[in-house]
């Protein structure tokens, strides 16, 4: 069963080179709307286990990646493609919109 992945700034770049799809949850723990889609981040995690990566970045503990990407709102999640930002969705959403962004870069 896929979960996703604790993202850090030590070791983001380098989950993000990849050639599968990668979708970062921008997130924190005060943050309401962002306990709402940890359930669906948790499933596109399992749903996409062999074809992408899905991670999550706590924006206060890891402010050089969070500034580097000008995350200001959360959740943010932002979709890379060989270590590129090629997608964005800033807040709250069906799965169904998540899915879609990850099945247009497979």
């Amino acid at each position: 069963m896929g979960k996703p992945i604790e993202l850090t700034d030590q070791n983001f770049e380098e989950i993000i080179n990849t050639d599968k799809p990668v979708l970062v949850d921008f997130w924190a723990e005060w943050c309401g709307p962002c306990k709402m889609i940890a359930p669906i981040v948790q499933e596109l995690a399992s749903d996409y286990d062999d074809k992408a990566v899905i991670g999550k970045l706590d924006v206060d503990s890891n402010p050089e990646v969070s500034a580097k990407y000008g995350i200001r709102s959360i959740p943010t999640l932002l979709v890379f493609k060989g270590g590129q930002v090629v997608d964005k969705q800033i807040g709250a959403v069906p799965k169904t919109v998540l899915s879609a962004k990850i099945d247009g870069q497979l």
